[in-house]
């Protein structure tokens, strides 16, 4: 099969197809649709080795997130590698393990196969390490942390916006003893979710009642253990993200006690599993798909457009489920003796 082929089907001459294989502005978005449509029904692959060649481009994106196993993350490279194969791209996945020196040979790997760009979506990233691409003129886009310039996009999501709808649900539903179960202090969005949390509960001059954990099922346990053995008894419960949440009704359950009836619980992104906890979990939707479109595209906008950056911002939606419901008057009392260890 070969580029004139997919020009004749496309109808469009043979430069036209190799601008939509270099993603070319000068294509139109209707005209390149038309032409990777006419390569999908012939067939027809690129020699992406011969096309670096040519354009000194390797068509592959880097991909950097925090932790694989969290099912947020590979919800997120899904929708990324989508929009990348939509055009024509490859994407190379790095997962730091929120550890340091893996982060750096991340980038080492990355700078060796030369990718086109970079989307870090994580934000315990070392600025010695962005700048070996910035060094480069390696478009980069970040979660959060990146100051929009030449060659820097960021992608700013609205926690406070989320934390602040969430506890206005708990407050609507008469629950003034809330908790919160944090995660790491060292991550950036963990303390923007904890700082948007007190200022909401600020205005009822409660005891704040704050756990960290470490973003994962067991740090969740963990926390809300710690919680029912406190001297204030909480009725309900914000974690900061939904894996928190899980260990939160793990605990919650392990103390004799029930989700919603004696506590409420909210979680924090809706990852898939949390329509399926027991019972359903309230949560704040952070959309993954539209995060990997959004970062995508603003790292082939960069590339195809000479280095412009951008801030683009994202709102979130509280989704109610059953974990959540009107404060009891008579608090109950866990079983502490049954409390889990871990």
């Amino acid at each position: 099969m070969t580029i004139r082929e997919v020009a004749e089907r496309a109808g469009v001459g043979i430069a036209t197809v190799s601008r939509t294989l270099h993603n070319s502005s000068r294509v139109s978005p209707e005209t390149a649709a038309r032409v990777r449509r006419a390569m999908q029904e012939l067939g027809y692959r690129p020699n992406t080795h011969a096309q670096s060649l040519v354009s000194g481009r390797s068509h592959m994106l880097g991909l950097v997130v925090s932790d694989i196993i969290n099912p947020f993350f590979p919800e997120l490279i899904q929708g990324f590698q989508d929009v990348a194969l939509q055009h024509g791209y490859d994407v190379f996945i790095a997962s730091t393990g929120y550890d340091s020196s893996r982060m750096s040979h991340c980038v080492g790997r990355m700078i060796e196969r030369k990718v086109d760009g970079v989307a870090i979506m994580t934000s315990e990233i070392d600025p010695s390490l962005t700048a070996q691409f910035a060094n480069r003129k390696v478009p980069l886009v970040f979660l959060d942390v990146g100051k929009p310039g030449n060659g820097i996009s960021n992608v700013r999501i609205d926690y406070a916006g989320g934390i602040t709808d969430a506890v206005g649900h708990l407050l609507g539903l008469g629950h003034t003893d809330i908790a919160f179960i944090s995660g790491p202090v060292e991550l950036k969005s963990a303390r923007e979710r904890r700082t948007a949390f007190l200022s909401a509960l600020h205005v009822l001059g409660r005891e704040q009642l704050v756990e960290e954990g470490n973003h994962r099922v067991d740090g969740g346990v963990s926390a809300m253990t710690r919680l029912l053995r406190g001297a204030t008894m909480p009725t309900a419960v914000l974690a900061s993200n939904d894996l928190t949440a899980i260990g939160a009704l793990h605990g919650i359950h392990a103390a004799g006690l029930r989700v919603p009836e004696d506590i409420s619980v909210v979680g924090f992104d809706d990852i898939a599993m949390s329509e399926f906890t027991v019972p359903p979990l309230t949560t704040v939707r952070l959309p993954r798909a539209e995060l990997a479109r959004v970062a995508c595209d603003a790292l082939l906008g960069m590339i195809g457009a000479g280095g412009k950056g951008a801030e683009v911002r994202l709102g979130t939606e509280l989704i109610i489920r059953r974990s959540t419901s009107h404060r009891r008057t008579a608090k109950p009392t866990p079983a502490l003796t049954a409390a889990p260890r871990s």
